[in-house]
């Protein structure tokens, strides 16, 4: 183990014994990844509206968050979920700020679409580290403080194409696919210590990403959505806030499927 993990490990423990004795009077902190800007900002907002102090991560696009910051007065933090150390100061840094995380959503992803024997190592790597790799990273500076207060609430966001497959996409839904399995497990792991683990696995969403598709694919894809319709951003967001309140305490290691009937699991 190297010194850096070691010095790591160490504070995060040190983190966990700070928070056991933190008074839990006041609203409940959620931090939201990629929480700035389509889905994730529609959960940040939605989440504030609920009562939470929410904590927004980027890793680029400083303009936007400053926008979404400035409109909603959601405080924001800039760090690389796909790096551990970098989560490490990020989480220290929401700590410092809000509080002890209550609920952890992780919602950054990104894509890097190119069929299978065209796809890069590089490309590979970027979307298994990004979108999967950290699930691991944030879970970890955040589940053992949960463990010692003997709550929390945990969201992955996956993806329909982690279920039903999709060509060109063999990183995105192999990543997402891997989400569904962590969270399995992870829930098995936390279920005694009051910690949910739960998986949103949205369909096609009304995002800037989605509407950049050309009118006569989207054309086809609504053919293939029973509700005839693409989600909204909202309506995932709500998802996310039913599975975080007291309401769903006993729904863990569930997947959530949020896509109008076009895949049906």
């Amino acid at each position: 183990m190297t010194k850096n993990n070691l010095a790591s490990e160490a504070f995060i423990s040190s983190l966990s014994e700070q928070n056991s004795n933190i008074d839990r009077s006041d609203s409940k902190v959620a931090l939201v990844t990629g929480g700035t800007a389509g889905i994730g900002a529609a959960i940040s907002t939605a989440l504030l509206k609920a009562g939470y102090k929410v904590a927004a991560n980027y890793r680029s696009h400083t303009a936007v968050a400053e926008e979404f910051s400035k409109n909603t007065s959601i405080k924001t933090f800039a760090w690389d979920v796909s790096d551990y150390a970098s989560c490490v100061v990020g989480v220290s840094q929401v700590l410092d700020s809000l509080g002890p995380i209550d609920l952890l959503v992780n919602n950054a992803g990104i894509t890097r679409d190119v069929m299978l024997h065209n796809m890069s190592p590089e490309q590979w790597r970027e979307v298994i580290e990004t979108d999967l790799t950290s699930c691991f990273n944030m879970c970890s500076c955040v589940v053992k403080g949960m463990r010692d207060r003997r709550y929390g609430r945990i969201i992955n966001i996956s993806s329909i194409n982690a279920l039903s497959g999709q060509a060109g996409q063999t990183n995105y839904a192999a990543a997402k696919a891997g989400i569904i399995g962590f969270t399995k497990s992870l829930a098995l792991e936390s279920a005694s210590r009051n910690i949910t683990v739960n998986v949103i696995a949205p369909g096609y969403t009304d995002t800037a990403m989605v509407s950049a598709v050309p009118a006569n694919v989207m054309e086809n894809i609504l053919k293939k959505i029973p509700v005839g319709r693409l989600n909204t951003p909202s309506e995932v967001a709500s998802c996310v806030v039913f599975l975080a309140s007291d309401d769903a305490r006993v729904i863990t290691g569930t997947t959530m499927s949020v896509n109008g009937g076009m895949h049906l699991n």
